[in-house]
């Protein structure tokens, strides 16, 4: 939460070079505060285990988020029990009327298809252009990313010789960001893939900020309209196990599967995961919540436009 300081009080400049933040009197008084309105499109196989993995991260905020499920009407979930769908999701045709604080798009394992072959990307197309204006901020994740920054930014994707599979050093490229308050110079983030975007594609495009990447991951997280949307190529979210249940699912599956990299103790699948990631991860939620919602979305939730 904030610190409420005395209008004035040189402190405040102070704190905000530190990206610390604090709101003075006239501002705090002024505040409505009601439910932050959050919509989770779930796009994963395994919709109960990333439901598990986004509201752990949610909920490292005091602040109360009302949180909706939504899904597809042109995708069935073949993971997922039909009874679980019916009771806790909402097709978008009964949400499209409705305004959200925020939105979180998940992955989805059709990365490899041309987004044009997807056989739900008419209707995805629609909720892309929806969000713009039914949705103060939106988190597009991984697939979701790639999709989203194709969609609205005509960024294409590119096929990877090798799968994108380990726990990977990030830099950020703008450590003043509200999003990083709080990270240390490098901080780690799963991937597990088989494309990628291209930096040039992102820096040529003049409405596209690239606020942090890897050398050996590439991009990570871009920015676009002052923090309205962001686009993750990794997934912070993951718990620690997720990395080690794919990895044993392909391997009995295929012969050339290659070990996650940086992820096991001493790299030996027989040891536990190293998990070096979830404090970064709930970081960035918080302060997506905190600076990107909260803070920017109007009170009258009609408004968002």
């Amino acid at each position: 939460m904030p610190l409420r300081l005395p209008d004035k009080l040189p402190a405040i400049e102070l704190l905000k070079h530190e990206n610390i933040f604090v709101m003075n009197d006239s501002r705090a008084h002024i505040q409505d505060i009601r439910p932050l309105r959050i919509v989770i499109l779930n796009l994963m196989p395994l919709k109960i285990t990333t439901e598990t993995d986004l509201i752990r991260l949610l909920s490292n905020t005091p602040l109360q988020l009302e949180v909706s499920f939504m899904k597809l009407k042109s995708h069935t979930s073949k993971n997922t029990p039909i009874e679980h769908m019916m009771m806790f999701y909402r097709e978008f045709e009964d949400l499209r009327s409705q305004k959200f604080d925020g939105m979180i798009i998940t992955g989805a394992p059709v990365e490899q298809l041309e987004f044009e072959d997807v056989s739900y990307w008419q209707e995805m197309q629609d909720i892309f252009s929806w969000a713009r204006t039914h949705v103060y901020s939106t988190m597009y994740i991984c697939w979701a990313a790639q999709a989203g920054l194709y969609f609205h930014y005509n960024i294409p994707k590119y096929p990877l010789e090798q799968k994108m599979f380990g726990i990977f050093p990030q830099r950020a490229l703008d450590p003043q960001l509200p999003i990083f308050r709080g990270f240390d110079d490098v901080f780690q983030m799963p991937h597990s893939r088989h494309t990628e975007i291209h930096r040039e594609d992102i820096l040529a495009h003049p409405d596209l900020q690239l606020v942090a990447e890897s050398e050996d991951s590439g991009v990570s997280i871009v920015m676009a309209r002052g923090g309205r949307e962001f686009f993750i190529t990794g997934h912070l979210e993951y718990a620690p196990y997720t990395l080690d249940t794919e990895y044993r699912r392909d391997k009995d599956n295929r012969s050339d599967v290659a070990l996650p990299k940086n992820y096991y103790l001493d790299n030996n699948p027989e040891n536990p995961p190293l998990v070096t990631w979830r404090a970064h991860a709930n970081l960035m939620y918080a302060n997506w919540i905190n600076y990107y919602v909260y803070q920017e979305t109007p009170y009258d939730i009609n408004m968002i436009k």
